[in-house]
C-alpha cells in the first residue's frame, strides 16, 4: 500500500562557484557551492528536495561524480541523487530569445539522471556561447528545446513567468506562450515572487498547468522564501512527474511564497525616478518610461474565471523580513530549533517566548497568519514589512 508523505521543495537554486572556484551564476554569492547548499537544505532551512538548475556546468556534473565515487551519495533508480537527507534534482536555467520572442525567456528544465543531463549538456554547448556559466542564451527554437528535453524524458518549466524581464509574460510574448512554445509540452510554470496563486489562475492559458514557487535563490539565505510541499511516496524524480500529473495522490499539495506586495516586481514604478507610475506620464518627473509591474501585467492577457482547484497558497514571510529579527537572533532560533522550517511551522508561542522577545514572536506569529502590514514593492526594490508601535 501507498504511503504517502509530504516533502519541502525548492526547485530553483543557483551555483555560485564550484569546487575549484570558477564561477558558475556571476550574479550568486561565491559560498554558493554545491557542498554547502546540501548542508544548508539540510541542517538550516529544513528543505527535503532541491533543484539545483546549473547542473549542465560539467564541472558541476563531474563534482555530483565525485560525491558518488566516494559513496557519498547515490543515484536513485528512479531518478535523483540522493545525499543523506537531501535529493537532488538535477536541473538547467536557459534563456530562450528565437526569431518567435519579443523578449528573453527563462526556463528551467530537470532531467532524471545524470546520463540524461550530461546528454542534454553537450546538446546545448553547441548552441551557447558559454556552457560554463548559468542561464545562458541558448541558439535554439523553443520548440526544438521542447522536443529535446521530451526527447531525454526531461521536464520543461517556465521560471518566474511574469517578471518584467526574461520571463514567458513579462516581455517573452505579447498575448500568448503559443508564440513560443508548444503547451502540450509544458508540464508547469514557475510563479516568481511577485504573483500568487489568485493572481496567476485568472491567466486562461494556464488554467492546466501546476503552480510552483520557487526560491530562486542567489545566496544562501535566500533558499527557502518560497517552496512548496509536494505529497509523495519517497523524494523522487518519478514521484515528482506523477505529483504534477497528479496521479495516485501524488500532487502539489500547498504553496508557500512571498506575498506578493514584498516582491520586487508588483507594482508599476517610473524607470527614471522609481515613483509609482499607472497610466500615462509620471506625475513627479513627467518621464513615459516605466518598469511595468506584475498586477498590471497580467490584466493585458486573455483572462477566465478560473475552473481547476488549486493547492492552497500560503503567504509566507521568510524570518530575514521579520523586522528586528537580525543575524544573532537567528542564530540564537536556529540553535533551539534546529531548522528555519520548524521555525515558521512548528514552534509554539510558548517554544518561542523561551528564547526571543515578545516583539519578535508576535511578528512570526503575525507573518503565520498572513497579518503583517507591507509596503508594496516594484521596478527590482523588494517590499517592506512595516513595523507596528
Amino acid at each position: 500500500m501507498t504511503c504517502l508523505h509530504s516533502y519541502v521543495t525548492d526547485l530553483h537554486i543557483h551555483i555560485g562557484r564550484t569546487r575549484s572556484g570558477a564561477a558558475v551564476k556571476i550574479t550568486a554569492a561565491p559560498s554558493l557551492t554545491l557542498e554547502n547548499i546540501i548542508n544548508y537544505a539540510e541542517n538550516i532551512k529544513g528543505i527535503d528536495i532541491i533543484g539545483v538548475i546549473d547542473c549542465h556546468v560539467k564541472e558541476t556534473l563531474e563534482e555530483i561524480k565525485e560525491y558518488l565515487a566516494d559513496g557519498e551519495a547515490y543515484e536513485r533508480k528512479d531518478g535523483g541523487v540522493q545525499f543523506r537527507r537531501v535529493t537532488l534534482f538535477l536541473g538547467t536555467e536557459i534563456e530562450i530569445y528565437d526569431e518567435n520572442c519579443h523578449g528573453p525567456i527563462h526556463v528551467l528544465v530537470f532531467m532524471p539522471t545524470i546520463e540524461a543531463m550530461e546528454l542534454f549538456s553537450a546538446w546545448m554547448s553547441v548552441r551557447m556561447k558559454n556552457p560554463t556559466l548559468s542561464s545562458q542564451r541558448l541558439y535554439e527554437n523553443g520548440n526544438n528545446l521542447q522536443k529535446k528535453v521530451k526527447e531525454l524524458n526531461g521536464l520543461f518549466i517556465p521560471a518566474h513567468i511574469f517578471t518584467p524581464f526574461k520571463s514567458l509574460f513579462g516581455k517573452g510574448v505579447k498575448s500568448s506562450l503559443t508564440e513560443v512554445f508548444d503547451p502540450s509540452m509544458i508540464d508547469a510554470v514557475e510563479l516568481g515572487l511577485s504573483s500568487d496563486t489568485s493572481m496567476a489562475q485568472i491567466v486562461t492559458e494556464l488554467e492546466s498547468y501546476p503552480f510552483l514557487t520557487n526560491s530562486d535563490a542567489h545566496s544562501l539565505e535566500k533558499m527557502g522564501r518560497e517552496y512548496q510541499f509536494l505529497r509523495l511516496d519517497e523524494p523522487s524524480f518519478d514521484e515528482f512527474r506523477l505529483a504534477l500529473k497528479g496521479i495516485g495522490g501524488r500532487e502539489v499539495e500547498t504553496n508557500f511564497g512571498l506575498h506578493p506586495l514584498l516582491g520586487k516586481y508588483y507594482q508599476s514604478i517610473c524607470a527614471d525616478c522609481q515613483s509609482k507610475i499607472t497610466k500615462g506620464a509620471c506625475e513627479a518627473c513627467q518621464s513615459t518610461k516605466l518598469i511595468k509591474g506584475v498586477s498590471e501585467r497580467i490584466l493585458e492577457l486573455p483572462l477566465h474565471t478560473p475552473v481547476r482547484k488549486r493547492p492552497p497558497y500560503i503567504h509566507q514571510i521568510p524570518l530575514e523580513f521579520i523586522p528586528k529579527l537580525g543575524k544573532k537572533t537567528l542564530e540564537k532560533l536556529r540553535s533551539h530549533f534546529q531548522t528555519d522550517m520548524n521555525i515558521i511551522h512548528s514552534a509554539t508561542e510558548e517554544e518561542l517566548s523561551k528564547v526571543v522577545s515578545p516583539q519578535i514572536v508576535r511578528a512570526i506569529f503575525s507573518a503565520r497568519k498572513g497579518e503583517l502590514s507591507i509596503k508594496t514593492g516594484g521596478g527590482g526594490v523588494y517590499g517592506k514589512i512595516i513595523e507596528k508601535n
